[in-house]
């Protein structure tokens, strides 16, 4: 009876201590695998932010875009649009997790360049909204599931008066020494080079990819042109759009920085405005009109009166925050 009890009670200490070293080593292959991933975690998104800073710098640009193919009987292609440009883009902000990209224009003499304040793409990691262009100049502001955030960038691209543009989110793949990133397909409002001058569609419907290269980076665009109507929305037409930017040396990158350093104020707080809106209104209204005349211009002629010291930035503001109070709706958007 004792030599079986004790037989029986070495067995279960035996199995107890076998199952004690198991469960260490398990805990200890836990804390590895932990420790391997957090540490790929943080590779990652370390890669991540290192080729959303590698779009800064100074580019010669060539923007390039051409209707491709018809998608309505009848429709004739529109001829192709190429323009060049010295572009330069600098961080604004970085957060860690969310990064802010000013492009500039140089424009004119190469000597005495003129700047203008050009597009703006803002990134955050994980995002938990995102705006969403429904036509007609609506947005609507859009949570993300965490299942599609954990992990993923989202890209938000303002024009040149900080208004809402389009807005995305994907991972970043990083391959080959190439970092891509590539979101589903988002809607978008007319480009400025067809809103000026086209009344036959009325909003864009786009996959947009930023491909980082060993020589700058590409932001391609897959293009399907959309008619909006009674009736509902009819595709017109297929368009590819490719932006090269190619790094290079402009002699006088230091006139974006010099304006940028007159405008930063004023623009910093047209910037709060449009993110307040983000924040608290769940879908908005912008009116302008084709030629910007309502809010595009009034605004970045504010600047350059600052810029020229024509004006100063508490003026400046004071009128642009009368604008954008006056031609911002938040009421009765539809919501999608």
């Amino acid at each position: 009876m004792m030599t079986k009890f004790t037989v029986s009670t070495l067995m279960v200490v035996g199995l107890s201590a076998c199952a004690s070293t198991m469960s260490d080593t398990a805990m200890r292959a836990s804390d590895a695998s932990q420790a391997v991933t957090e540490s790929r975690f943080v590779a990652d998104f370390q890669q991540d932010r290192e080729a959303i800073l590698a779009m800064t710098g100074e580019f010669e640009v060539v923007f390039d875009f051409r209707e491709m193919f018809a998608l309505q009987d009848g429709y004739e292609l529109a001829e192709p649009k190429q323009t060049g440009a010295h572009e330069i883009v600098r961080v604004i902000e970085d957060q860690v997790d969310f990064i802010s990209l000013q492009h500039f224009l140089l424009v004119g003499d190469e000597d005495e360049p003129f700047v203008i304040k050009h597009w703006r793409q803002d990134w955050r990691y994980e995002p938990t909204r995102v705006m969403d262009f429904v036509g007609n100049d609506n947005w609507v502001m859009q949570d993300v599931p965490a299942s599609e955030a954990t992990g993923a960038w989202s890209q938000s691209v303002y024009q040149v008066d900080d208004s809402p543009r389009y807005g995305a989110v994907a991972h970043w793949v990083h391959e080959d020494g190439i970092s891509t990133w590539e979101p589903a397909v988002s809607r978008r409002p007319l480009p400025r080079r067809d809103d000026t001058t086209r009344t036959d569609y009325q909003a864009i419907s786009a996959v947009n990819r930023h491909v980082i290269t060993p020589w700058g980076w590409v932001h391609e665009q897959d293009n399907t042109k959309i008619v909006i109507d009674e009736t509902g929305e009819t595709p017109l037409v297929r368009e590819v759009g490719v932006n090269t930017y190619r790094r290079t040396d402009l002699a006088r990158d230091d006139a974006a920085d010099m304006y940028w350093g007159a405008t930063e104020n004023y623009w910093s707080q047209v910037r709060t405005w449009w993110d307040t809106l983000e924040a608290t209104a769940p879908a908005f209204h912008v009116e302008d009109d084709a030629e910007g005349t309502l809010l595009y211009g009034p605004l970045l002629n504010a600047s350059m009166r600052i810029a020229f010291g024509a004006s100063d930035t508490a003026a400046a503001w004071e009128a642009a925050q009368g604008l954008l109070d006056e031609q911002v709706n938040v009421d009765n958007i539809p919501l999608q």
